[in-house]
């Protein structure tokens, strides 16, 4: 497979692995969008969170957890993103979660901000809701 991340795993490109478990492993992201950007990523190749086990995601989202308190520290307040596909920016297709520290005036606002202001009526809603429940 010609995945960057499997071959991180695999230790066939080196990366600063910040922690490690069974399932998971957080390092820091090669190209930062800040100081201390983490990336945490399943051992195990796939290209959305629906794809990953139950047991997988406990241990991807516990890893989360445990080192968005470290990253937190770094500014105070701390992104948490997850890309799930292509269509969703997803630009490496094996699962990752971004941990992005934040600082005022860091330009990246508010996740509203990246999209145009949608506005959809009342009976999209109802069916957008009716779909999800």
């Amino acid at each position: 497979m010609d995945c960057i991340f499997c071959k991180i795993i695999s230790r066939q490109i080196p990366a600063k692995i910040v922690q490690e478990t069974s399932h998971s492993i957080a390092f820091l992201d090669a190209f930062p969008l800040a100081k201390g950007h983490t990336l945490i990523i399943p051992k195990n190749h796939h290209m959305k969170i629906q794809d990953m086990s139950n047991e997988e995601n406990i241990d991807l989202f516990s890893l989360v957890h445990k080192v968005l308190s470290k990253v937190d520290k770094l500014t105070g307040s701390t992104l948490v993103a997850v890309h799930n596909g292509k269509d969703a920016g997803q630009e490496v297709p094996h699962v990752h979660v971004h941990l992005v520290p934040r600082t005022l005036g860091d330009s990246a606002g508010p996740i509203h901000n990246m999209f145009k202001h949608a506005k959809f009526s009342d009976s999209e809603i109802e069916e957008i809701y009716d779909k999800l429940k």
